[in-house]
């Protein structure tokens, strides 16, 4: 009976040829990452020629680990939101070089990994109340909505007068996200396989057609990759015991350990397979450092690949491959616009939004902290922003309504740590 128990906690198999589409698509959902994380980077210092193999490199390992080790849909890159707090908080607001903010991703990645290896990290995970973890996942879903709808045109920034603003909807890269929506909402609703890569093929096609395509992507010369060892294991350790250094290492620890533990969280099919995972994060962020990036974490964009079918961890090595053949393959990316990629992330985004109908709305005290991390992470960009608003206010609710025995100890400790994680990111800042 107990073994019975056990095989039917365990991922279901699903045919080869669904996890590798899977891939395909997680892929091309956060194929961005390519470009943009490279040009954030530079601000802090690393050639944006250089870092491209180092965002490369770091993806195609850390989702091979990901995927063999923990047999994980989950696509691993330099976390948006980590890279700049990076380059812009340690680097260009802490005044440290771009080596010495390496040293403080290593040893952050370091304790990481400390928390993902002892059962810490599971006692963490079964401690969070299911409302915080349901404002985990409907968080990171509103953040891929929003996401979507930038990369759409559909919204834009709206300056001093509101923070978003209605783009031209009569602009050509608009009109073909409309379509793209359409179109990838009536595969999906109609349950046709393939429908999200689908929809990515047909609109990259009329896109070219009609003359809007990808971004512009580096130009990277192979010939280039001779060079790459400049970047590599120059993490500068020699103001390790300083107080600025012990700040920072705190806040990117909280960030690297939270973040990814909300994203496993509200990402995975299969809640067994957290602790890997979260151990195959970690040992991939650690990695990162080394190989001269911003810390890698789970990409949220995954949810596209699991969407799909996704379920096992060859999912995971797809795109981890696909990210090793970019070096060849990058001029491509250009053919694949903004308008191909956005429909597949905002309906990703929808269906995770779908786990609000499980809060108990009736409950103020459960709604409140749960609304705070479903708003501030988009709002913010920042996963981990928001998860520590929700945690600091969920204990003060439960206190003013009487509930405080509904909280455990632990959840008390996780709420004075993220407000001192808050203090030290706005003392740094």
């Amino acid at each position: 009976m107990e073994n019975k128990i056990k095989r039917s906690w365990q991922p279901k198999k699903t045919p080869i040829q669904k996890e590798i589409l899977a891939g395909i698509t997680g892929f091309f959902a956060i194929s961005y990452i390519i470009i943009v994380n490279p040009i954030i980077l530079t601000d802090a210092g690393i050639p944006a020629n250089l870092s491209v193999f180092a965002t490369i490199f770091s993806s195609f390992i850390g989702s091979l680990i990901m995927g063999i080790w923990a047999d994980a849909p989950i696509i691993i890159t330099p976390g948006m939101g980590v890279n700049a707090f990076f380059t812009y908080t340690l680097v260009v607001g802490m005044n440290l070089t771009w080596e010495q903010a390496v040293a403080i991703s290593i040893i952050s990645s370091f304790l990481y990994m400390v928390v993902a290896f002892t059962p810490i990290s599971e006692y963490l995970a079964q401690k969070i109340p299911q409302n915080l973890k349901i404002g985990i996942t409907a968080g990171i879903g509103m953040f891929l909505v929003v996401l979507g709808l930038e990369k759409a045109g559909i919204v834009k920034s709206g300056g001093s007068r509101s923070l978003l603003a209605m783009g031209n909807l009569l602009a050509p890269e608009v009109i073909l996200s409309l379509l793209g929506i359409m179109l990838t909402l009536i595969l999906f609703l109609r349950r046709v396989p393939g429908d999200f890569i689908i929809g990515i093929i047909v609109i990259s096609i009329l896109g070219n057609i009609i003359g809007v395509k990808g971004s512009n992507v580096p130009n990277i010369r192979l010939t280039e990759i001779s060079k790459y060892s400049e970047i590599v294991a120059q993490g500068d350790f020699g103001q390790l015991f300083t107080l600025k250094f012990l700040i920072a290492i705190f806040s990117m620890t909280m960030i690297l350990v939270f973040e990814s533990m909300g994203i496993l969280e509200g990402l995975l099919p299969v809640k067994s397979q957290f602790k890997k995972a979260f151990q195959a994060s970690s040992i991939a962020a650690l990695l990162s450092g080394f190989l001269g990036t911003s810390p890698t974490v789970a990409a949220a964009e995954s949810a596209s690949g699991i969407q799909s079918g996704g379920r096992r961890g060859a999912m995971a090595i797809t795109s981890g491959l696909l990210f090793l053949a970019a070096i060849f393959l990058i001029p491509l990316l250009s053919f694949i616009p903004e308008s191909a990629i956005a429909p597949v992330i905002i309906i990703t985004g929808a269906i995770m939004m779908q786990q609000l109908r499980f809060v108990k709305f009736a409950d103020f005290s459960e709604w409140f902290p749960t609304f705070l991390i479903l708003v501030l992470i988009p709002l913010t960009s920042s996963i981990s922003t928001g998860l520590a608003f929700g945690f600091i206010v969920y204990p003060i609710c439960k206190l003013v309504v009487g509930n405080y025995r509904d909280v455990s100890k632990v959840m008390y400790a996780l709420s004075l740590l993220f407000l001192i994680q808050l203090v030290c990111e706005s003392i740094i800042g």
